[in-house]
């Protein structure tokens, strides 16, 4: 593992200690600052996560031809340890550039973390939550439906995903040390639309009028200050990660990864590969996002447009949650608790009281609806010859030949027309998780519902009611923590899911999903509220050990005739204005020889008068990779940089990469262009 945060703590802490702002921040206006109370322990930590960004698949937009082809920016696992000095009671929250945290990843984690620090991580306690970019590396389930288009299991994407986690949990966990936190809350209205609205529109009053534009607008901001000075945020607010489009082949970590990366690198002056952590550490989670869309238009972005996009959302975002860093909000204090329950999705037995209409109810094996084949329409469809809403086709088929065959089925899944009854696959295979875990994590006055995957904005509405009634807390405290621990797909409220538009079609555990929901967030709040236990339940097997690889490996790199490994083939031009996008291509090699985690592939460098000095790497939302195969064995490597406005001097762009021979060793290769100026 990568070095631990303590120099940087030590240099925070003298910075603090004289009076200056940690880097990054604004000055407190207008007011002195007094020493805050610390009551809790609070560490942080970042590090790299990236996986594979060449021929691999996409993890989002569920296209086979989506296929990663390079690199915009690095993917990052970040973790905040939140802990109670008197009770020694803790809880650990992972936020992940990722399309979704799978099981596969929380089993290969928690191990780990056992390893390392006994019980003080364990189920209950920790969270790992996935910020959605769908422009991030496939291949890290242990369940086949999301590894058909990543062509199987990849083992180095899930070593990657893991290794970075449980570093960043080393950081936190070493960089403990006493703090404050602070809760705000503000509203943005600008960043998100509702891209299902028709289905919307079918809830009940009472819950339309708590979102007016059919949005979630709230804001949330966990600030943590050490010495009345902040250290580190974790902003919470509902909104696809689907800026960057379906047509794009270059890793990203799309709007929410750019508001973190803005905040840490761009305003705090933080370095990635300096060892240790940024001065501030900011996380952009996600909440209730599942019909809620960046792209405000309601139209799927186009390359390349699309990265101003994501630039503009996030951004927006961003300058949300740093406004609050002056807001007086709410001083968290009191202990920290955690509960966690594993359920069987698949056979709830749903009590009255939940399902509102005075019946019981079941959930039901899972089934993936016409509808979610179509995919968002508004983000980006899937595959053609379907739509959201009514599929006849399908309909047909569904109840001419499946619900004939289980009428149990249909009474569950109806109104769905069943485009693929993955629970009886499942028999066979393991396509689709069934048994989940739902977890309650408080933090003073805050509480937040990890739920495994995407809930609607209503339908997170009725679960943070459901909590704040049974715990006495104020609903604007309590916040669905989505794509947490694990991933079931949608979860849309049952007016919702008979629209049957994406969302609905999506909702794999039939119409009474949600109602299954609130009755198991219900107890595990009760439970938290009168300090009793709750058995955890039956957890899902360990799959490790079936998984399909399919990919081909890297077999041979060989430069290109007559060339050498490292070559310009193509340099920049003698002079760029700044502003321009200066480029140059290598001959290179395959990238997944070695991803380069904690490390760049590139490097944009300055000459100081004396030496060259690195002033921008493949972590850097300037800076682009592209990869093209080139005959069999032969790679070029494109890197791409876009010059500051305040750029002035002369520069080169250095390529590094990793060789595989004949006879599969793989050694480095490095190329540099000649000088050139930057006016």
């Amino acid at each position: 593992m990568r070095a631990l945060a303590l120099v940087m703590t030590v240099a925070v802490g003298s910075c603090l200690l004289t009076g200056t702002p940690a880097a990054g921040q604004p000055p407190h206006e207008g007011r002195d600052k007094p020493r805050a109370s610390q009551p809790y322990l609070v560490g942080r930590g970042v590090a790299d996560a990236t996986g594979e960004i060449a021929e691999v698949g996409m993890m989002g937009y569920g296209r086979i031809d989506q296929q990663a082809a390079g690199l915009h920016n690095r993917l990052r696992s970040r973790a905040f340890v939140v802990a109670d000095p008197e009770t020694s009671q803790r809880v650990l929250m992972v936020v992940v550039d990722a399309g979704m945290i799978f099981d596969s990843v929380r089993q290969e984690v928690l191990r780990r973390l056992q390893e390392r620090y006994g019980d003080t991580y364990n189920e209950s306690n920790v969270m790992i939550t996935a910020t959605h970019t769908h422009s991030g590396p496939g291949g890290h389930s242990h369940h086949l439906l999301y590894n058909i288009t990543t062509l199987g299991f990849h083992e180095k994407t899930f070593g990657a995903m893991t290794d970075g986690i449980v570093e960043s949990v080393d950081r936190a966990h070493a960089d403990l040390a006493p703090a404050s936190l602070t809760l705000t809350h503000d509203e943005l209205t600008t960043a998100s639309a509702n891209r299902s609205r028709e289905a919307f529109d079918r809830n009940p009053d009472e819950d339309k009028k708590h979102f007016p534009d059919a949005i979630d607008p709230q804001t949330s901001l966990l600030r943590i200050e050490r010495d009345g000075e902040p250290v580190g945020a974790i902003n919470w607010f509902a909104n696809h990660a689907t800026n960057m489009s379906g047509d794009n082949r270059l890793i990203s970590a799309d709007n929410k990864g750019y508001a973190a990366y803005r905040w840490e690198r761009e305003r705090g002056g933080g370095d990635y590969r300096g060892g240790a952590n940024p001065p501030f550490v900011a996380a952009f989670a996600q909440t209730n996002a599942g019909d809620i869309s960046p792209n405000v238009d309601l139209t799927p972005p186009s390359t390349p447009e699309d990265f101003d996009r994501t630039v503009a959302n996030g951004t927006q975002q961003y300058e949300a949650a740093a406004a609050q860093l002056n807001s007086p909000g709410t001083p968290l204090a009191g202990g920290v608790d955690s509960r966690i329950v594993y359920v069987d999705m698949s056979d709830v037995e749903v009590r009255p009281e939940f399902t509102g209409d005075g019946r019981t109810h079941r959930t039901c094996k899972p089934a993936v609806g016409a509808a979610m084949a179509a995919g968002s329409l508004e983000d980006g469809p899937a595959f053609p010859g379907f739509d959201e809403g009514n599929n006849p086709f399908w309909d047909t088929v569904s109840h001419s030949v499946l619900y004939k065959a289980s009428p149990k089925l249909k009474a569950c899944q109806a109104p769905k027309g069943v485009f693929a009854p993955i629970g009886a696959m499942n028999r066979i295979y393991p396509w689709v998780q069934e048994k989940f875990p739902v977890q309650l994590v408080r933090i003073g006055d805050l509480y937040l519902i990890g739920v495994p995957g995407e809930a609607t904005i209503t339908s997170g509405l009725r679960l943070r009611r459901t909590v704040a009634e049974a715990v006495g807390a104020d609903l604007s405290n309590v916040l669905v923590a989505g794509y947490s621990n694990a991933y079931f797909h949608y979860l849309a409220t049952p007016e919702e899911y008979d629209a049957q538009h994406y969302e609905g079609g999506s909702t794999l555990f039939g119409r009474w999903q949600l109602p299954a929901m609130q009755q198991t967030v219900h107890g595990l709040a009760t439970a938290m509220r009168d300090g009793a236990e709750v058995p955890i339940g039956d957890k899902p097997a360990d799959l490790s050990g079936r998984q399909l690889r399919l990919q081909p490996g890297v077999v041979l790199d060989t430069p290109p005739l007559g060339r050498s490994f490292g070559d310009v083939l193509d340099p920049p031009a003698e002079s760029y204005a700044a502003g321009d996008e200066a480029q140059a291509t290598f001959a290179g090699a395959h990238p997944s020889n070695d991803l380069h985690r904690g490390g760049t592939y590139l490097e944009v460098q300055r000459w100081n008068g004396r030496a060259w000095e690195t002033v921008a790497d493949d972590g850097d939302w300037s800076t682009k990779l592209e990869w093209k195969r080139h005959g069999v064995s032969s790679s070029r490597v494109t890197i791409r940089w876009r010059t500051p406005e305040d750029a002035e001097g002369t520069y080169r762009i250095r390529y590094r990469g990793n060789a595989k021979n004949a006879l599969g060793r793989v050694t480095p290769i490095t190329g540099a262009t000649q000088g050139f100026t930057v006016r």
